[in-house]
């Protein structure tokens, strides 16, 4: 298997509590990306060792996954498991995904909503909640060589140096929405809890708020309304995850009007009570997310404050 860790200081994988047999890593991508990219993700196991529970994808930014060992599974709501491709795209979702793995390397990227206007042509909306090979919409020939180039590395710390010199050599010039897309950026994560979202176009200095709605469908892959609750739930919920105590369902979480607000939200995102999906094992879901907070500082990609524009 490869070494848990990071290109980052200070960052003790021991404290991630891995179970035995399994690996990871996160490495945050070069200055020049930061604000395309959020993370590099390397995930490996030995299914000599780990033999589950499976785990789960939780709702989020949309995803290049890259299976160098074929034995990978994803599964949505509304299809059964299916095997991965070599490489496949995970466009931005609302709903938890539940995955199985039987050993080896995958490694994933993930855009930001400014990365996703660069990389792809086609609206974030038209692939929210879906899964499809990632060749069908990455610019032609970019997937082959990506997956080269991976094949060829150790797979471990080398990820990050192939991965920033094959985006830093490719990425295109920005969008001229680019500006915008980091104000609603920003606006997501300063008002997740505000419920006014009238106001966001005028704040944002997008025009119309039929023109917001158009530029987060395009590059967020949901309307505000959505992308303000779903912010809310998983800055909450992915604190649950990782907290050291049980959870008190008594207490009124933040940003929330009630216990009741929070159980509806809990209901849409997860497909389940949020006590049942708590009680859940997850130890590799589980580990992530306190690996991420230890090396880049918040447990899920979109709750990161947003990167000043590239």
């Amino acid at each position: 298997m490869i070494e848990s860790g990071t290109h980052e200081p200070d960052a003790d994988p021991a404290a991630w509590h891995l179970p035995d047999g399994t690996a990871l890593r996160y490495e945050r991508p070069a200055p020049s990306l930061r604000s395309l990219i959020a993370d590099y993700v390397v995930l490996d196991s030995d299914p000599a060792v780990f033999k589950g529970p499976s785990s789960w994808l939780l709702p989020g930014s949309p995803k290049l996954w890259v299976a160098l060992t074929p034995d990978v599974r994803i599964k949505t709501r509304s299809r059964p498991i299916s095997e991965l491709g070599a490489a496949v795209l995970i466009g931005p979702s609302s709903i938890t995904m539940p995955t199985e793995s039987r050993g080896g390397v995958s490694i994933v990227i993930e855009p930001t909503p400014r990365g996703w206007a660069r990389l792809f042509d086609v609206s974030a909306a038209s692939l929210r909640d879906r899964i499809v090979p990632l060749d069908q919409h990455l610019r032609a020939g970019w997937t082959a060589e990506m997956l080269a180039r991976l094949h060829a590395c150790d797979r471990g710390a080398d990820v990050k140096s192939v991965l920033d010199a094959f985006f830093i050599e490719r990425l295109p010039s920005p969008t001229e929405h680019e500006d915008g897309i980091a104000r609603i950026e920003q606006l997501i994560v300063d008002e997740a809890g505000s419920g006014d979202i009238l106001g966001w176009a005028a704040r944002a200095d997008i025009g119309s708020p039929r023109t917001l709605a158009r530029m987060c469908e395009s590059y967020f892959g949901f309307g505000p309304k959505l992308l303000q609750r779903r912010h809310r739930f998983l800055r909450v919920f992915a604190a649950m995850l990782i907290a050291p105590e049980p959870v008190d369902f008594r207490i009124v979480p933040p940003g929330y009007h009630d216990v009741p607000h929070f159980l509806r939200d809990a209901r849409h995102f997860l497909g389940m009570t949020a006590r049942q999906f708590l009680a859940m094992p997850m130890l590799y879901l589980r580990a992530a997310l306190r690996a991420r907070t230890a090396v880049l500082g918040t447990p899920l990609p979109l709750l990161d404050a947003p990167e000043p524009p590239a």
